[in-house]
């Protein structure tokens, strides 16, 4: 039921978002630049609206974002409920499972960082 609420949801959005760029290309423009600029996506030099921009709301958009949004309804995690086991990527880029890492009488502990 949860897939279907977002598959109507995420397509609603796109539909409209579409129609709006087609409608108002000027206007989604700079809406989807203010919306870069959050993300610090707009900072590199190397990306220009004209290479990004008409992605949005294109079919292949569209699969991306349920494809994520799916994937994540996986991975949520609830106070006293177990932990979800969602893949991870070693060092090595092998992928494997969070809950592969498990030892008997061990906790697990899990240490988050960037490489920027």
């Amino acid at each position: 039921l949860q897939k279907i609420l977002i598959l109507l949801h995420v397509t609603t959005c796109v539909i409209v978002g579409k129609t709006l760029m087609i409608l108002f290309p000027n206007a989604m423009k700079r809406y989807i630049l203010k919306q870069g600029e959050k993300s610090r996506m707009n900072t590199n030099p190397k990306f220009s609206y004209e290479n990004w921009g008409p992605t949005f709301f294109s079919f292949q958009y569209l699969l991306f974002v349920l494809k994520v949004k799916w994937k994540r309804l996986e991975d949520e995690a609830y106070k006293g409920h177990p932990a979800p086991n969602t893949p991870v990527v070693t060092v090595n880029g092998e992928v494997r499972h969070l809950l592969d890492f498990m030892r008997e009488n061990r906790p697990l502990i899990l240490n988050f960082g960037s490489c920027t």
